[in-house]
Parts: structure tokens; C-alpha cells; sequence
């Protein structure tokens, strides 16, 4: 295995040519980090996998 010089330390790191390593981490251009999450969600609507209401 080659040393990549974006490897967290672990030398277990698998990065892909967009920078993301088989982690879950991303290469920031200075680091590996997580991404951030989209956490902005309307929690009015239901989810996708919801049952319709039976309307009585």
C-alpha cells in the first residue's frame, strides 16, 4: 500500500479520487474530516416511509 500523504494516521485509509476515504471522512483541501450534515428538514412533513392516515 502507498502512504498517501491525506491519510488520517491509521494507514488504513482507501481514499477515491474525489477524496473520500471508505470512512465516511472527505478531504477538506488541508484535512480528512466529515462532512457536515443537512440537518435543515421541514419536521411538519412526514417522513417518506410513513403510512397514509386513515382518514375516518
Amino acid at each position: 500500500m502507498t502512504n498517501d500523504p491525506r491519510c488520517c494516521g491509521t494507514d488504513t485509509c482507501l481514499i477515491n479520487a474525489d477524496g473520500e476515504c471508505w470512512c465516511g471522512q472527505k478531504w477538506d483541501g488541508e484535512k480528512m474530516c466529515f462532512p457536515v450534515l443537512n440537518t435543515d428538514t421541514d419536521d411538519s412533513a412526514p417522513p417518506s416511509n410513513a403510512a397514509p392516515e386513515a382518514n375516518d
